[in-house]
C-alpha cells in the first residue's frame, strides 16, 4: 500500500539549515545576527516559523524513516519467456531504490537570485525598493556558494560609484542611520574598510631592460581617467550590500551552490513551456565511489517565479542557459573572451605608501613589441591605511603554450617600476579569478523564459575602462 506523507517547506528549510550548520559549527555562528556573514539561528528559525509552507503530496520521506513507503512507479515493460508483460516496479525486489533517486524538497519564492556578488545583491535591493514604493511584498532569496557573503569576491578595485549612488538614492526614510551618511562613511562604519579617492593616475609601458615610459594622461581615452573614482575592497563592499539587503527582508543562504537549473517542462504539469523555474542545490554526503554515505542529504529545490543568475564569469548554470536558449545567436553576439587575473594585497611601510595612487602598465613581461600576440596588463593601487593592491591580467587566448601566468606575475614584480612600491612590505592576501573580456560585442541576449542574466554572468565587465563594477 502506498502511504502519502505531506512534506512541507518547513522541512526544506530545516534541511537547508542542517546542511549549513554541518559546514559552520554552531559555536561560530550562534552569536551572529546577520546572514551576510553567516546564516544565524534566529534567521533560520524565523524563516521556519513565519513563512507559509507549501505541501507536497506523495513526497518521499527520509531513507531511514520508519514510514518510508513502498516505491511504486509507472508501469514498465518486461519480456519473460518471449511474452511481453506490463508490470510495476513494486512487483520486484529492488523496491529500496537509491536515495539519489528520491525527490527533492522545495522552497517557493517570488524571485530566486543565484550569486551573492555586487550584481545579485544590487538586484535584490532594487526589488525591495520597488516593493516598498509600490506597497507590495515579494519574497526574494539569494543563494551564495561562498561560506559567507563576499568570500568569493576578488577584484582590483578602482570603483566608479555612479551606479551605487543611483541605487542608494532610492532608499527613502532609512531607519538604520542618518540619510545624509555617504556610502563611503557607511562602508567604513560597517566593514572598517576605506574608500580611498584616486589622487594620481599613471599609465606606463614597461621594458625588459628595466625602463618605463609614461603615457601622458591627455593622450589616454576618457574611459581610462579615474577622476572621481575610489580604491576599495570589493569584498567588503559586497558585505556592506549584503547587510543592506538583509535589512530589507532578503533571505540570504551562504554556503550553498546552485548545481542544477530546473525547467518547467511539459511533462511536469501537461502545459509547461520549458521556462526556467528555479535551481537545485547539490546533494551532500556522497562518497568517492559515488554512493551515498550515512550523512547523505538530498539537495533542495529553490523555485521562483523569476530566477536571476549572477554567478560571475563563466558560471556553470548561466552557461548552460546561454547554450539551451541559444542566447548568443539571439543577440548576434561574438564569442566571449576570457582572461586570468592574479592579485596580491601588500602591507607596506608608511614611507612607501602613496595615498590614492593608481598605476596601470603594458609591456613587460607579456609584450616586448607591438607584434606580440599576448594580451594583458597590470594594475597597482594604494589604498588606505597602508595597502598596495597589485595584480596581472593575462588573456587566455595566448599562442605560446609555455606561458605560466603566475610566473609572469612574479617576473612583473621584479621590475624597478613595481618593485619600488613593494620593498619592505609583506604580502597578506592573494587570489585569482577568471575575467570575461569580450565586452559589449560579446553580450548575449539577457532575458529568457523565466529569468535573466546579471553582472559577469552576462559579461558586463568593461575592459576598455578596466572596470568590472561600474
Amino acid at each position: 500500500m502506498l502511504r502519502c506523507v505531506n512534506v512541507t517547506k518547513r522541512t526544506s528549510v530545516r534541511s537547508l539549515s542542517a546542511a549549513f550548520f554541518r559546514r559552520n559549527p554552531p559555536a561560530v555562528v550562534a552569536n551572529s545576527s546577520r546572514v551576510t556573514g553567516m546564516t544565524s539561528y534566529s534567521t533560520i528559525g524565523q524563516t521556519i516559523e513565519n513563512r507559509k509552507r507549501v505541501n507536497t503530496s506523495a513526497s518521499m520521506p527520509s531513507r531511514n524513516s520508519p514510514c518510508r513507503p513502498t516505491r511504486i512507479t509507472a508501469p514498465r515493460s518486461h519480456i519473460i519467456d518471449n511474452q511481453l508483460y506490463r508490470t510495476f516496479s513494486s512487483d520486484f525486489d529492488d523496491v529500496d531504490s537509491s536515495p539519489l533517486d528520491e525527490p527533492r524538497e522545495s522552497m517557493q519564492y517570488d524571485v530566486v537570485i543565484v550569486g551573492g556578488g555586487p550584481a545579485g545583491l544590487a538586484a535584490s535591493i532594487r526589488l525591495k525598493q520597488l516593493c516598498s514604493s509600490k506597497g507590495i511584498d515579494l519574497s526574494v532569496c539569494i543563494l551564495e556558494k561562498g561560506s559567507e557573503v563576499g568570500s568569493h569576491i576578488l577584484s582590483g578595485n578602482v570603483f566608479d560609484p555612479r551606479a551605487l549612488e543611483e541605487l542608494l538614492s532610492h532608499n527613502n526614510n532609512e531607519e538604520d542611520g542618518d540619510s545624509n551618511t555617504t556610502w563611503m562613511e557607511a562602508l567604513m562604519e560597517s566593514q572598517d574598510s576605506h574608500a580611498t579617492p584616486v589622487s594620481e593616475d599613471s599609465f606606463l609601458v614597461l621594458t625588459e631592460s628595466g625602463g618605463s615610459y609614461q603615457i601622458p594622461n591627455f593622450l589616454l581615452p576618457s574611459q581610462l581617467h579615474n577622476d572621481g573614482n575610489f580604491i576599495i575592497s570589493l569584498s567588503k563592499l559586497t558585505r556592506y550590500l549584503g547587510e543592506m539587503a538583509e535589512g530589507m527582508g532578503v533571505e540570504i543562504y551562504p554556503g550553498f551552490a546552485a548545481d542544477e537549473v530546473l525547467y518547467n517542462n511539459a511533462d511536469d504539469d501537461g502545459n509547461g513551456n520549458g521556462a526556467v523555474k528555479g535551481v537545485a542545490t547539490k546533494d551532500v554526503g556522497i562518497a568517492k565511489d559515488g554512493k551515498p554515505k550515512d550523512t547523505f542529504e538530498r539537495g533542495v529545490e529553490l523555485v521562483g517565479r523569476q530566477t536571476l543568475f549572477a554567478e560571475g564569469a563563466r558560471g556553470s548554470c548561466s552557461e548552460s542557459i546561454i547554450s539551451k536558449f541559444d542566447l548568443r545567436r539571439e543577440a548576434g553576439a561574438d564569442v566571449q573572451h576570457f582572461g586570468l587575473g592574479i592579485k596580491e594585497v601588500w602591507e607596506v611601510p608608511e614611507e612607501k605608501f602613496k595615498k590614492g595612487f593608481v598605476q596601470h602598465t603594458l609591456g613587460y613581461p607579456l609584450q616586448s613589441s607591438v607584434t606580440d600576440k599576448v594580451y594583458g596588463g597590470s594594475f597597482l593601487y594604494h589604498q588606505e591605511p597602508n595597502l598596495v593592491l597589485c595584480g596581472l591580467v593575462v588573456g587566455l587566448d595566448y599562442k605560446n603554450p609555455y606561458i605560466n601566468p603566475y610566473l609572469e606575475f612574479q617576473r612583473w614584480k621584479t621590475h624597478p617600476a613595481i618593485k619600488s612600491h613593494l620593498e619592505g612590505g609583506t604580502c597578506i592576501q592573494y587570489g585569482a579569478r577568471v575575467l570575461n573580456e569580450g565586452g559589449y560585442h560579446s553580450l548575449p541576449k539577457l532575458t529568457f523564459p523565466g529569468g535573466m542574466l546579471l553582472g559577469c554572468s552576462a559579461g558586463f565587465l568593461n575592459a576598455v575602462k578596466i572596470k568590472g563594477s561600474h
